[in-house]
């Protein structure tokens, strides 16, 4: 789903804009210094048990009573990163005032009061939609998270922040079982960083811990494709598993960890051919710098793949790449 204020006389964006949080999230009583002005824009995404979404906003704010409440609790949670501008919240006794790069909490079933801040450009979070009835936590220990500034730049923050990313941008790419599984891992990242800021790790089911650390060893591939001597022992012993669980992890996938590898440096490879900023470098430092050391051993894996040699790719790629492009 995708919805804007844009295209609606400038007068009813800022009630279209309150009815539509009251639609999509919870309701709650807005006010902006400048309603004539407000802008905002929505992309989300549903999966079976949640929903990913980004929110572009004008500065604005956003009080929630215990009338809301009474009259209707979606008993969600919400996880959110801050993309652009500055968020104010108070919750339960919480009250931060959240950066880009920052990750914050929110439940729907207590009062809150947000502040969206935007500098000259609108103010921007990415959030993950958390049901209280699927959330295997001590919801009284989980709201003492609420409003307060959670990790985001290292461990289970850091994922959770980059996979929100990937899944709305890719989103558009993948079939139902994939957005579910995609959903799965955003909840379960989610889970895993609030048992981890609580000291409750035991609490988090057994499914949830392999998907947060199958997220971790994606995350690993992705930042060492270009290493040519990246195996899965390597990713075994930076994890702390045996080679065996390793490949038990793998075994539910359609690919082994060492074809992961590979087929990821393919599609990386193939972007760079496909992108016309990069026309100077020649297909064999292409290849060199996602880890395929000899030009003949990358050449029969791309044809073998996309059914056509590497240089006829590059000579028949749009000159504006747009697939180039999607998968950079």
């Amino acid at each position: 789903m995708s919805l804007s204020t844009d295209g609606l006389p400038a007068g009813d964006r800022f009630d279209w804009w309150e009815q539509l949080m009251r639609a999509e999230v919870m309701a709650l009583s807005m006010a902006s210094e400048r309603p004539e002005r407000f802008r905002g824009r929505v992309d989300s995404v549903g999966a079976p048990d949640t929903t990913v979404s980004s929110w572009w906003l004008s500065s604005a704010t956003g009080v929630r009573t215990r009338t809301h409440i009474r009259r209707h609790d979606p008993e969600d949670y919400y996880l959110f990163a801050v993309r652009g501008g500055r968020i104010g919240l108070e919750q339960n006794r919480g009250n931060s005032w959240l950066g880009v790069g920052d990750l914050g909490l929110y439940s729907t079933s207590r009062p809150l009061r947000a502040e969206f801040r935007g500098s000259g450009r609108p103010a921007r979070v990415e959030m993950v939609r958390l049901p209280r009835a699927l959330l295997p936590l001590p919801f009284a220990q989980v709201d003492r998270l609420l409003a307060a500034r959670l990790p985001a730049r290292t461990g289970s923050g850091a994922l959770l922040a980059q996979h929100l990313t990937g899944f709305l941008r890719h989103a558009p790419e993948c079939g139902p079982a994939e957005l579910a599984g995609l959903g799965s891992v955003a909840v379960d990242l989610a889970v895993t960083l609030l048992a981890g800021r609580l000291d409750i790790a035991r609490a988090v089911p057994p499914e949830s811990r392999r998907q947060a650390l199958l997220a971790r060893i994606d995350a690993f591939i992705e930042r060492d494709l270009h290493d040519a001597d990246l195996r899965p022992i390597d990713i075994a012993a930076h994890h702390h598993i045996s080679l065996r669980t390793l490949h038990e992890l793998f075994r539910e996938r359609p690919d082994t960890v060492s074809a992961t590898i590979r087929r990821r440096r393919l599609e990386r490879s193939r972007a760079d051919l496909g992108d016309p900023r990069l026309r100077h470098k020649t297909v064999g430092e292409i290849a060199l710098a996602w880890g395929f050391r000899h030009p003949a051993d990358f050449s029969r894996a791309f044809r073998a793949a996309y059914g056509i040699p590497p240089g006829e790719f590059r000579q028949a790629a749009p000159s504006d790449a747009p697939e180039a492009r999607r998968l950079r």
